[in-house]
């Protein structure tokens, strides 16, 4: 855990640490093109062109956050041998990650990123993955350049289905490393209000964070959770039972 991580709360000192079949969009950089760097982060904003114009969403809810709680369609993925959910509901999710692909495989086009994208579903939501080396500049510090190029994802898919999306996306495994990084601060921090009686407050978090630290702490027994203040400034709350 970083030392940039670490919030002062009345009482209490958190740390907070910094979360299918696969397609693969190798693009030729020998051509004159030059190398990814944190430069490309920049020529995201301009790859925006292909997808829609506007921001992306912003509430909890749409990442399944709990507070105080624990262009290719269906076709086209069953030609490339993509195992397919059952219901109406799998096949739409199915369908936003074919969406979702074929936009983020023009946009590592045109940034001249390469990497393979790996599709799946879980926990009823699409998940999109973008997996290779060199890729940092994707994600960005505390991982904001990847949320907002979600946020892109999202409406991209939203455009063509007509239907709010709550796809995940991944870069390089970094959502995954957070996950476990997070489980160990609920982790830590239950014990600490177990132990004290007294709430402690984590540092601000987005939503897929948050929603992490309520999944985490409603394992727990003796103590529960809640979100509090507005975006960005919004965090969980962990609290004893009474």
């Amino acid at each position: 855990m970083s030392d940039t991580d670490v919030e002062q709360v009345t009482g209490d000192t958190v740390a907070l640490p910094d979360g299918g079949t696969s397609r693969a969009t190798t693009h030729d950089t020998a051509t004159g093109a030059a190398a990814p760097d944190e430069a490309g982060a920049a020529t995201v904003a301009e790859a925006t062109v292909v997808g829609p114009e506007a921001g992306g969403e912003a509430d909890g809810a749409a990442d399944g956050e709990t507070d105080g709680a624990a262009g290719g369609g269906e076709a086209d993925g069953a030609a490339d041998g993509r195992e397919r959910p059952g219901g109406e509901s799998g096949g739409l999710l199915v369908r936003e990650g074919d969406i979702a692909a074929d936009y983020l495989e023009r946009l590592l086009d045109i940034i001249d990123f390469d990497g393979d994208i790996d599709l799946d579903v879980e926990n009823d939501r699409a998940v999109v993955a973008i997996v290779g080396s060199g890729l940092r500049s994707l994600i960005g510090p505390k991982g904001e350049t990847l949320d907002a190029l979600q946020d892109l994802t999202r409406l991209a898919v939203t455009q063509q289905t007509g239907q709010r999306s709550r796809l995940m996306l991944d870069v390089s495994g970094y959502r995954q490393g957070r996950r476990a990084e997070l489980v160990a601060l609920a982790t830590e921090t239950a014990a600490r209000v177990l132990a004290s009686g007294e709430p402690a407050r984590l540092a601000a978090m987005n939503p897929f964070e948050r929603k992490m630290i309520h999944d985490a702490i409603s394992a727990i027994d003796g103590v529960h959770s809640e979100s509090e203040g507005v975006e960005p400034a919004r965090r969980v709350v962990v609290l004893r039972d009474a």
